[in-house]
């Protein structure tokens, strides 16, 4: 999980006040790492990193303008893995915002996430979780398993096999062979109970579709006699 700094947490990690933030940012010194779907920014280690070079600077009595000029020719400090991590950050939505796209509450998001089944992507020093929007599939995923009457837990084992899917396909040497084989045998199993419940529930929709279509044109039927009725009962009151 990354970590993420909203502005007033990122101005107590690096030890600037928001004036100076905001002299960096305005002078293109320094930008956020990305925002939220609010536009909220935030900032990432780099930027600490980033800040602290240019406060290390600041402290030996170069101005802004020669700190342009520094920026632009050197470019600040970076940690390679975090920055590549950054370049491909997507915009991030909060946990109310995923939990209204998805359909269910905040408060069954964070009982997901505390039973393991999805995990937040990043969350910031005062615990506030964001997630990437790839999520709203995988939450609607998850509501798609609860129709198929599985439990909590079933769930929890078929996200886990989604995660080690992922570690296998993108490092085959993640496990050895022998664990690797396991756990595609285990997965194969899940797909193919899967499919097993997934047909049932198909010829069970398949009846209740036929048996309701039935009903409704006999609720039509009934309707049109019962409209009839009254309109002869109405005669003979005449």
């Amino acid at each position: 999980m990354n970590s993420i700094f909203f502005r007033k947490d990122f101005i107590k990690e690096t030890g600037i006040t928001d004036k100076v933030l905001h002299e960096f940012e305005t002078n293109n010194l320094l930008k956020p790492a990305g925002f939220t779907e609010d536009k909220t920014a935030f900032y990432t280690k780099v930027s600490v990193e980033q800040v602290n070079m240019l406060k290390s600077l600041t402290d030996l009595g170069y101005a802004i303008p020669e700190l342009q000029k520094i920026v632009k020719k050197i470019g600040l400090p970076n940690n390679s893995k975090l920055q590549q991590e950054e370049k491909n950050m997507e915009k991030f939505i909060t946990i109310s915002s995923l939990a209204d796209q998805a359909g269910v509450s905040p408060r069954t998001i964070k009982h997901w996430e505390e039973k393991g089944i999805i995990e937040s992507e990043m969350r910031s020093s005062g615990g506030f979780r964001l997630y990437s929007q790839t999520y709203i599939y995988m939450c609607k995923l998850i509501k798609d398993l609860q129709l198929f009457n599985y439990s909590l837990e079933e769930i929890k084992t078929i996200s886990d096999y989604f995660r080690d899917f992922l570690l296998i396909s993108n490092d085959l040497n993640h496990y050895t062979q022998k664990e690797t084989q396991e756990r595609l045998d285990a997965m194969s199993g899940a797909i193919v109970q899967l499919f097993s419940k997934m047909n049932m529930l198909k010829e069970g929709i398949s009846r209740w579709e036929n048996l309701l279509k039935t009903k409704q044109k006999e609720i039509q039927s009934i309707k049109v006699k019962n409209t009839k009725r009254k309109i002869s009962n109405d005669k003979i009151e005449i």
